[in-house]
C-alpha cells in the first residue's frame, strides 16, 4: 500500500513555509502569470527561485500552476516562463489546455506534468489519454464518486499517478469551467480572475413585472441557488488510501495562514494514522474537530457517495462558520524564564484561554496570564494593531508553533 502525498496551497512564501512546517509533502504555487488565482500575492521569478530552493532543501516538491484557460494573447510570453520553470527545477507543472501542453513538452521536454482539475477528467480513457501523450499525473474532477476513482485506479497504468481534491472550497460548475464570473463582471475565472458570483443572492423577476422579485428557496437571508459548500473527506481518508489514490490536494491559495497550517496538520495526522493502521474503523483523535476552527462554510462530502448524496452540496447563506481567531506566532522561546515572543494577528487579553497548535503534536491550552511589550512592562491586552510581545507558557515551544482562541 503506498502512501499517499499531501499536496497543499502556497499563496505566498509564508504560507509555503507554514504548509511544509505543518506537515505538507509538497507545495502548490504559481508565478505572476498563468495560474487561476490572479488575487493570491503569488510569485515573481526571485521569489519563485527562493521557494524552490527552500522546498528542495527540505527534501520536498513544488508544483507551479499554469492552468488557465488562454486565448491566443494568454500564450505570449509562455514558452520563456516555461523554460525558467525548467532552470528553476520545479517538480512538476500543473496544466489544463492541451495546447499549453503541447508548448511545455516543445520547449521544456523534461518538465513533469500533471493535468489540471480544469481539465474536467471524469473517466479512465481521458486518464489513459493524458498519459500517453506525457503527462505524470491527473487531478480528478471533483464531480466524482469513491467507485468511480477507484475504476479509473483500476483501470489505469499504475504509473499515472492519480490525485484528488480532499477539502476545500467547491465550485457549482464543472471543476471549476465557469462563464458566469466573465459574463456578469468582466473577470474571466479561467484566467484566474473569479469574482465568485455564485456565492451572492439572487431572486427571480419576470419579465412582465420588472419591479418584481421572487424568492427562489428563500429563506430570511436571501436566496443562494449557486452557492457551494466546503469540500471536507478527512473522514474518507481511510477510503481514498485503500483506492490507491497517489495525492491528496487542499484547495487555498487566497486562505490564510493559519487556515493553511490547521487544515493540512489534521490532514497530515490523519493520513499517518490510517496509513499505520490500516484496519482502523475510527480515527484516534477527532481530526475533523480540528477543521471546524478554521473560517469555512458548512462541510459537505460533496459527490464522494454518489450524485444523490451531492445534494446536499448547496449552502443556503454566504456567511462562513469561524469559532477560532488567529492570534499569534511564535517568534522565539527561552527556555530559562518561559517567555516566548509573539508576533500578534489578532487582539489578546489577560486572562484569555489559547490554545497552542504544535507541529505534529495537536496543541495544548493555557491561559495568558503575563503579557509584557518589548520595553519588558506587564500589559493587559494587545492592541488590534500588529506588534510583538512576550508572553508566559506553560509549555515550552518553539518558532512557528500558532496561537489561537475560541471567539466568545
Amino acid at each position: 500500500m503506498k502512501k499517499p502525498e499531501l499536496l497543499a496551497p502556497a499563496g505566498n512564501f509564508e504560507k509555503l513555509k507554514y504548509a511544509l512546517h505543518y506537515g505538507a509533502d509538497a507545495v502548490y504555487c504559481a508565478g505572476k502569470k498563468f495560474g487561476l488565482r490572479a488575487k493570491a500575492d503569488n510569485f515573481d521569478d526571485l521569489a519563485l527561485k527562493e521557494a524552490a530552493e527552500y522546498v528542495h532543501s527540505r527534501g520536498k516538491k513544488i508544483f507551479v500552476t499554469l492552468n488557465i484557460i488562454p486565448q491566443n494573447e494568454d500564450l505570449e510570453g509562455l514558452p520563456e516562463y516555461a523554460r525558467k520553470l525548467s532552470a528553476l527545477s520545479i517538480d512538476e507543472v500543473i496544466v489544463a489546455d492541451p495546447g499549453v501542453f503541447s508548448i511545455i513538452q516543445e520547449v521544456a521536454p523534461e518538465l513533469k506534468i500533471s493535468m489540471s482539475t480544469q481539465a474536467n477528467n471524469t473517466n479512465w480513457r481521458s486518464v489513459a489519454f493524458w498519459q500517453a501523450q506525457g503527462a505524470k499525473r491527473v487531478v480528478l474532477a471533483r464531480e466524482l464518486g469513491i467507485n468511480e476513482i477507484k475504476e479509473i485506479r483500476e483501470k489505469v497504468d499504475p504509473e499515472m499517478e492519480i490525485e484528488t481534491f480532499v477539502h476545500g472550497a467547491m465550485c457549482i460548475s464543472y471543476s471549476g469551467r465557469c462563464l458566469l464570473s466573465h459574463y456578469m463582471t468582466g473577470r474571466n475565472s479561467n484566467k484566474g480572475d473569479c469574482a465568485q458570483p455564485c456565492r451572492w443572492k439572487y431572486k427571480l423577476i419576470e419579465e412582465t413585472r420588472p419591479n418584481e422579485e421572487f424568492g427562489i428557496e428563500e429563506d430570511e437571508s436571501g436566496s443562494f441557488i449557486f452557492n457551494s459548500k466546503d469540500l471536507c473527506l478527512i473522514n474518507e481518508i481511510p477510503q481514498l488510501i485503500a483506492a490507491g489514490v497517489d495525492c491528496f490536494k487542499i484547495e487555498g491559495r487566497m486562505k490564510s495562514l493559519y487556515y493553511v497550517a490547521t487544515v493540512v496538520s489534521a490532514y497530515r495526522s490523519a493520513i499517518d494514522f490510517y496509513y499505520d493502521h490500516p484496519k482502523a474503523t475510527k480515527p484516534d483523535k477527532d481530526y475533523y474537530e480540528e477543521l471546524t476552527k478554521v473560517s469555512h462554510r458548512n462541510y459537505t462530502t460533496g459527490f464522494f457517495y454518489g450524485k444523490t448524496t451531492a445534494e446536499d452540496q448547496n449552502y443556503g447563506t454566504s456567511s462562513y462558520t469561524r469559532n477560532y481567531d488567529f492570534v499569534g506566532l511564535v517568534l522565539e522561546y527561552d527556555e530559562k524564564t518561559g517567555m516566548a515572543l509573539i508576533e500578534q494577528r489578532n487582539k489578546i487579553s489577560q486572562g484569555d484561554e489559547i490554545e497552542v497548535m504544535i507541529p505534529g503534536k495537536g496543541y495544548f491550552k493555557q491561559k495568558a496570564d503575563l503579557m509584557v511589550d518589548q520595553s519588558g512592562e506587564a500589559i493587559d491586552s494587545t492592541p488590534h494593531a500588529k506588534m510583538v510581545y512576550r508572553l508566559k507558557m506553560d509549555k515550552p515551544v518553539s518558532p512557528m508553533d500558532i496561537l489561537r482562541k475560541k471567539e466568545l
